[in-house]
């Protein structure tokens, strides 16, 4: 694999791309896609989260270059800026063009989504208002899933709160790691204003909430499963928070926050579906 292509994969930010990704497939499975429709889905939503990552790393050259982000591509000089541009410019393009194969009106909401994401890069990253795209662009996901089934009714309302405050929490946890770079380089998002203490919090509460709203929501009484992911949305992320302290203590940039994030809400969405309980 060339060195340009490895650095357009780690310039994507891989990780919350494949998870995202796979989180919403296995959701399009769960309401009853058919293979070619969770094809669709899967698609779409990975050009719109490689748009989002390419655009993130284009727009953040400078600021990584300065604090010395080495492990990121553009500073290491392993890719060009422009051509992370370039990338990103396809990828957003692509994302309502793969999702009309599905239908127009899912077309919109999860190119409502990928809107909602780029504009947090810019211009609202450093304002009060940082957390607003990640509500909106989670809570538009799962809007899409269901949309995007031919016939299918309007998704309901606690899946997509849920999927907000899912977002909003991953905010939180997702900037957890960069506070000290961030200051260095101005940007006063939510998270900077809360702190370290206060965003922890407040990634704890959302992920716990956007749990209860996915257990409890759905009509009839909660599985012992859900109530299980319930106590998972609780240990999960206090157990990736002290290790995240530990590798701090040592040197390195504790970045467990948001996967304890992705991997509550794998087990959100998997325990969901498995119990019939989507729509």
């Amino acid at each position: 694999m060339s060195t340009s292509v490895l650095g357009l994969v780690r310039a994507s930010h891989p990780e919350p791309a494949a998870a995202v990704t796979l989180v919403t497939g296995l959701l399009a499975a769960g309401v009853g896609h058919r293979p070619a429709g969770v094809t669709a889905v899967v698609l779409a939503v990975l050009a719109s989260q490689l748009a989002v990552g390419w655009a993130n790393d284009a727009l953040d050259a400078e600021r990584d270059t300065a604090v010395g982000r080495t492990d990121k591509p553009i500073p290491a000089g392993a890719i060009s800026r422009r051509t992370v541009a370039v990338g990103a410019v396809l990828a957003a393009s692509a994302t309502p063009v793969l999702a009309l194969f599905t239908n127009a009106t899912a077309a919109f909401w999860v190119t409502l989504a990928l809107v909602s994401a780029l504009i947090y890069d810019w211009p609202l990253k450093s304002t009060p208002a940082s957390v607003l795209p990640y509500a909106v662009s989670f809570g538009a996901l799962p809007a899409f899933v269901v949309l995007a089934l031919p016939g299918a009714p309007a998704p309901p309302a606690w899946l997509v709160a849920a999927g907000a405050c899912l977002g909003a929490g991953a905010h939180f946890a997702n900037v957890l790691p960069d506070l000290a770079d961030d200051a260095r380089t101005g940007v006063r998002g939510l998270p900077h204003r809360l702190g370290a203490t206060g965003s922890r919090v407040a990634a704890a509460v959302l992920l716990l909430t956007a749990t209860g709203t996915l257990v409890f929501g759905p009509p009839g009484p909660p599985s012992g499963l859900g109530l299980a992911a319930v106590l998972a949305a609780v240990v999960v992320p206090s157990l990736s928070w002290y290790g995240g302290r530990g590798a701090a203590r040592a040197g390195r940039r504790p970045v467990a926050a948001f996967r304890a994030v992705m991997l509550v809400a794998l087990i959100d969405v998997v325990l969901l579906v498995t119990s019939g309980r989507v729509v």
